[in-house]
C-alpha cells in the first residue's frame, strides 16, 4: 500500500490516465510553451509581454475570453523572483483550474423513477456513437444497468455500429428500420427500460446540422414523446464535441444550445493531434457542465476529469 492509503493498482491507473492526458494535450502544451519561451521579466510583467502571452493563449485555442482573464491575473501578479516561463505557467495553470472547476461535473445517474434518459447529440463524425459506448461502459463500471436506443435512423452505419458496441458490452439495444421514426424508437426504448428496471437509457440522435429546422423538429418530437412517459425526461442532453475542430467546436455549442437545449458536454478525440485548449474556451464562454473527456479510442478512454490536474497538464507543469 502507498503512504496515502491508495493501493498500487489504483495509483497505477491514475498514473496511466495522467500520461494519456499529457499525450492528449501535447499539441496545446507545446504550442503554449513555444509561444512563451524567452519571456522573462522582473517581479511584474510589462504590457508588451502581457500582449505576447495573451496572443499565445489565443493561438493555443484557449479563446479570447479565457486569454483576457489569464492576462488580467498575470498583470496583477507580483512574482517573488524575476518572472520566467515556469513561474508564468504556474499562474496560468491556477487560472485555468479556476475556469474548469465549476464545470467539471460527472454525469450522475440520479433519476427517480428510473431510467435516467440521456439524449446524446452532435454532428456526424464527432465520435458520438463511440462516445455512447464509452459512456455506457463508464456506467457499467459504476454498477448501473444500461440500455441503448438507436435514434439516429438516417444512417444505417450508426445503427450497425451501435449494435456492435451493444453486443460487445452485453447490453440491450432498441432499434428500428433505417429511415424509421426516431420518436417511436425512443418511446419503445423508454417503455422497455422502465419495465426492465434499467438505470440509464442512452439515446443516439441524428446529427444533421445542414437542416437545423428538421433537426429541431425531430428533437422536439422526441421530447414530447418522452414527456408523455416521464415528465422529467430527458434528464440530460449531452453534446459530443470533437476537440480536433478547435474553435469550430464553439460554434457547434451555440447552434445545438439553440436547437436542442444542451445541458452538458463531452469532449472527445483529445489524442495529441487535438487543439485541447478549446476545452478551456468552452468552459469560460458557456459555463456548461463538462461531464467527461476522451483521450483515445479504447473503451475505457472516456473519464471524468480532475480540473486541477488538467490545468497543470495544459500548462505543461503537472
Amino acid at each position: 500500500m502507498s503512504t496515502d492509503g491508495q493501493n498500487p493498482e489504483t495509483l497505477g491507473a491514475e498514473r496511466d490516465w495522467s500520461d494519456r492526458l499529457f499525450g492528449g494535450f501535447r499539441k496545446t502544451t507545446e504550442r503554449l510553451s513555444e509561444n512563451l519561451s524567452g519571456i522573462v521579466g522582473k517581479t511584474t510583467l510589462e504590457e508588451a509581454q502581457l500582449d505576447d502571452i495573451e496572443d499565445a493563449l489565443i493561438m493555443s485555442d484557449l479563446g479570447p475570453r479565457a486569454a483576457a482573464r489569464i492576462r488580467a491575473r498575470l498583470a496583477a501578479e507580483r512574482f517573488e523572483r524575476d518572472a520566467d516561463e515556469r513561474a508564468i505557467m504556474e499562474v496560468v495553470a491556477r487560472e485555468i483550474a479556476e475556469i474548469l472547476r465549476p464545470v467539471a461535473k460527472p454525469l450522475d445517474v440520479v433519476a427517480f423513477p428510473r431510467p435516467q434518459v440521456i439524449l446524446v447529440i452532435g454532428v456526424n463524425g464527432s465520435g458520438k456513437t463511440t462516445t455512447i459506448a464509452k459512456l455506457a461502459h463508464l456506467f457499467q463500471e459504476q454498477d448501473y444497468s444500461v440500455m441503448l436506443a438507436a435514434g439516429d435512423t438516417f444512417r444505417a452505419a450508426a445503427i450497425g455500429q451501435l449494435g456492435v458496441w451493444a453486443d460487445r458490452l452485453g447490453i440491450p439495444l432498441v432499434k428500428g428500420p433505417e429511415g424509421g421514426d426516431p420518436a417511436s424508437i425512443v418511446f419503445d426504448a423508454v417503455k422497455a427500460a422502465t419495465e426492465q428496471g434499467i438505470d440509464a437509457l442512452i439515446v443516439d440522435t441524428a446529427g444533421r446540422l445542414q437542416n437545423k429546422r428538421e433537426l429541431m423538429d425531430e428533437l422536439s418530437k422526441i421530447r414530447r414523446v418522452l414527456g408523455r412517459l416521464n415528465p422529467e425526461a430527458p434528464h440530460d442532453v449531452v453534446l459530443v464535441l470533437d476537440a480536433t475542430n478547435g474553435q469550430n467546436a464553439l460554434s457547434q455549442i451555440e447552434i445545438f444550445k439553440e436547437v436542442a437545449g444542451v445541458s452538458g458536454l463531452i469532449m472527445t478525440k483529445l489524442d495529441g493531434t487535438a487543439r485541447g485548449g478549446v476545452l478551456v474556451a468552452a468552459a469560460e464562454q458557456y459555463g456548461l457542465p463538462i461531464h467527461a473527456i476522451g483521450v483515445g479510442e479504447k473503451i475505457d478512454d472516456l473519464r471524468p476529469f480532475n480540473p486541477d490536474l488538467l490545468a497543470r497538464v495544459i500548462a505543461g507543469i503537472a
